[in-house]
């Protein structure tokens, strides 16, 4: 089975002439020289990254999710391929009922139709991994229900092992294969397509952010019943919107277009400062907006996650590029350990300066995020700047917002509209706010340790002496006035964390 896909790989590949990404290298200057009257006159015609999107499509689904993940490594790749890349459309044939209603059977163990009231047998979505059913519980509550598709496992495994091929066949052959680091591309797109395959896991994830965004009037997430999911079959609310992209719809239903892309960029930056947890796949058809004029968002395979360190650093960042605070952004970067720390301050900052000076005092419309974030990756590469496996999520959800932004309201200023929210979340951080909230969350855990910590230091301290040899009486005597003082220190220390604690709690 491998070796057929293999055989179908190499015929698509010559069929739209990628052998010339091969032959555009050194090792292979001789056989370009061969060949250049040829085969390479034939592909001229047409741009190479449009013959590689094409190719991607004539190979399936699987190759069409990885160049969509690959087309957001704009560090990696050259701005006309990585462009082509995000015109990848994720839309494919829906597979046939009897294989969903099979499915459906041996997940529940009875037919469909004892299971829902109602179950319609045309799909109304359908992805490379999965398609959607629109369907009825028994007490008539309407649902969506998300099937995996039949076998998919082993035909991404077996994608992904010839992708691994193409990996070391790269690392081999290109001088800067290692330095771009294929192999850990492929390996992220394997974790993202593992993520997709567990629909339990893809249902925990909308649960959330549901409950994440529970009482918010920005964003709806639909409910998940959980009675009725297992890893290849996930039921969920039925959500009514209308597809964020469709604008003329939404203005003919009285939706306020500028406050709708305000409030996009609010989310987001609630999703990833607020609660370090973001829906990390935003492009136009998985989100809608309801009659109300609130987001809907829908499917849930892959979400972007950041510790406190991430945050607190990625706040620091954007602040700085808003302040125009370029010293500040350079700092941050070397403090974070993602610049190293012999990286000449004053030279880095001069380079992040001639990056993001020119674009500041613009509007939306007059600014690509894809191109500035790809200059900055050029000249961070001067300076030995790894780009962070755990960013490269957001990088995407970022060009997804501009490409959103951009559809509904060209004007929108991103700077203007963000800046408040990050400098009220730095003040929450950092400021009194964030000192009470990190007592209150730490309060239970002091009230149980604290009080242990006279004990276990006698404790520890009874074992030292116990494991050396006895000492001098004034040296003993000298110890456990040291002890004392210790123990006097760490009970003033315990006294004035439970009253802070205390005051918290009030």
């Amino acid at each position: 089975m491998r070796f057929f896909r293999l055989l179908k790989i190499v015929s698509v590949s010559i069929r739209f002439g990628l052998y010339e990404f091969v032959l555009e290298h050194q090792r292979a200057r001789g056989l370009k020289t061969f060949l250049g009257r040829t085969l390479l006159r034939r592909q001229r015609k047409t741009p190479r990254a449009v013959r590689l999107r094409r190719a991607l499509e004539a190979l399936g689904p699987i190759f069409v999710k990885f160049g969509q993940v690959l087309s957001t490594r704009r560090d990696l790749l050259p701005t006309d391929i990585a462009d082509e890349l995000a015109m990848l459309q994720d839309q494919v044939p829906p597979f046939p009922v009897q294989d969903v209603l099979a499915t459906l059977q041996r997940v529940y163990g009875r037919p469909v139709d004892e299971v829902f009231l109602r179950f319609d047998r045309e799909p109304v979505a359908s992805a490379s991994v999965a398609q959607v059913h629109l369907a009825e519980l028994p007490d008539g509550t309407e649902v969506a229900v998300k099937v995996l598709r039949p076998g998919i496992s082993s035909i991404i495994g077996n994608d992904l092992a010839l992708l691994h091929v193409g990996a070391t066949l790269m690392e081999s052959l290109w001088a800067d294969g290692r330095r771009l680091r294929p192999h850990a591309v492929v390996d992220e797109f394997s974790k993202h397509l593992e993520n997709e395959l567990d629909l339990i896991r893809e249902a925990a994830n909308a649960s959330q952010l549901r409950r994440n965004f529970e009482r918010s009037p920005l964003l709806l997430v639909p409910e998940v019943y959980w009675d009725y999911c297992a890893e290849d079959v996930m039921v969920m609310q039925r959500m009514r919107g209308t597809p964020v992209n469709q604008v003329t719809a939404l203005q003919e239903q009285g939706i306020d277009i500028p406050r709708l892309a305000r409030a996009g960029v609010e989310i987001f930056f609630t999703q990833v400062f607020r609660d370090g947890f973001f829906h990390a796949d935003m492009h136009p058809g998985n989100i809608l907006v309801s009659p109300q004029g609130r987001y809907i968002a829908l499917d849930f395979g892959i979400m972007g996650t950041l510790t406190e360190v991430d945050k607190h650093y990625l706040a620091q960042n954007f602040l700085g590029f808003f302040r125009r605070d370029y010293h500040r952004v350079a700092v941050a970067h070397i403090e974070s350990g993602w610049a190293p720390a012999n990286t000449r301050i004053d030279e880095f900052e001069a380079a992040i300066r001639a990056v993001c000076e020119p674009v500041f005092d613009r509007p939306l419309k007059d600014i690509s995020f894809g191109r500035v974030l790809l200059r900055l990756f050029q000249a961070s590469r001067r300076f030995n700047v790894e780009v962070q496996p755990q960013l490269v999520l957001l990088q995407k959800t970022l060009l997804n917002i501009e490409g959103l932004g951009r559809q509904l309201d060209p004007n929108l200023d991103l700077w203007s509209t963000a800046k408040p929210f990050l400098e009220r979340w730095m003040s929450e951080q950092v400021g009194w706010r964030g000192l009470l909230r990190r007592v209150q969350e730490e309060a239970p855990t002091w009230a149980i340790v604290l009080p242990q910590l006279p004990r276990l230091l006698h404790q520890a301290l009874n074992q030292q002496v116990a494991s050396q040899q006895p000492a001098s009486v004034l040296a003993m005597l000298e110890e456990r006035r040291q002890t004392n003082r210790m123990l006097a220190v760490i009970a003033v220390l315990l006294a004035a964390l439970l009253g802070v604690a205390a005051v918290s709690l009030l």
